[in-house]
């Protein structure tokens, strides 16, 4: 009884953030003013080249994040800058990392978990709180070989991005922090399992002939297709596009093929 009572909390509650959400996602891509995208940094691993790494960071390191969405937006119809990216520095309180585990329950939770620690801290920060509040958190390359999955969360305005603590890495990085800032927006991953690109949402140039090899990478695709069954990861920005079903997602006009 008890344990189903538990449930029908967390479900009322969810249900809550899941109507609020919808509101706020709905007034965040109108598009008449640009979203104050605030960027935070956090030491995954406590490392001391992860520190000097985070150290080094300034607000010009994520100026390209700002230069690639807006000249994406305008390429799909929008007419004035959709982001206004700024950099707020290091953290010293670290967001939950998300479940490694399929459970329901357990994302359900982790998912709610994350939201209140994101209140939390904008509740006692005396910085303005951003539109969309993304949290990057470092590893030292020499320690660290996989980096966990980031999430952003749809509707809800804040996303984890795990990435290495190493500039030349830098340009993938920026690849997943936009990644994860359009599933805060409400796009979709267009790639199946293995990461394979799904045809043809998930293709920069669905419709070039011939089909492979693509130059790029669709955000949301994830990768770059060299054949049907082959591709490799974007390494910066350059090798990247917003397709026109994300475009279509995020509210932005849909381009022709």
């Amino acid at each position: 009884m008890r344990k189903n009572l538990r449930y029908l909390i967390l479900l009322s509650i969810l249900a809550f953030v899941a109507v609020n959400e919808a509101l706020i996602k709905m007034r965040s891509t109108s598009w008449e003013n640009p979203l104050w995208v605030r960027i935070y940094a956090v030491s995954g691993d406590g490392r001391a080249a992860t520190d000097a790494y985070i150290d080094s960071l300034t607000s010009e390191r994520f100026k390209p994040i700002e230069k690639f969405v807006n000249r994406e937006a305008r390429r799909h119809g929008i007419t004035i800058d959709a982001i206004d990216v700024e950099y707020q520095g290091r953290l010293e309180s670290h967001p939950p990392q998300p479940p490694s585990g399929q459970s329901v329950l357990e994302n359900m939770w982790w998912s709610l978990s994350f939201r209140v620690w994101a209140w939390s801290r904008a509740w006692s920060s005396a910085a303005d709180e951003g539109d969309v509040e993304l949290f990057i958190s470092s590893y030292d390359t020499s320690a660290t070989e996989a980096l966990r999955h980031s999430v952003g969360l749809q509707g809800g305005m804040i996303g984890i991005i795990n990435g290495f603590a190493e500039k030349s890495y830098r340009g993938s990085n920026h690849v997943v922090v936009i990644h994860e800032l359009m599933h805060t927006l409400g796009a979709t991953d267009k790639y199946a399992a293995g990461g394979v690109p799904i045809h043809p949402s998930g293709y920069a140039e669905p419709y070039h002939t011939p089909l492979y090899p693509q130059t790029k990478a669709e955000i949301m695709g994830g990768r770059i297709p060299l054949s049907e069954h082959q591709s490799r990861m974007p390494e910066s920005l350059a090798d990247v596009v917003v397709g026109s079903m994300t475009a279509a997602e995020i509210n932005w006009t849909v381009d022709t093929p």
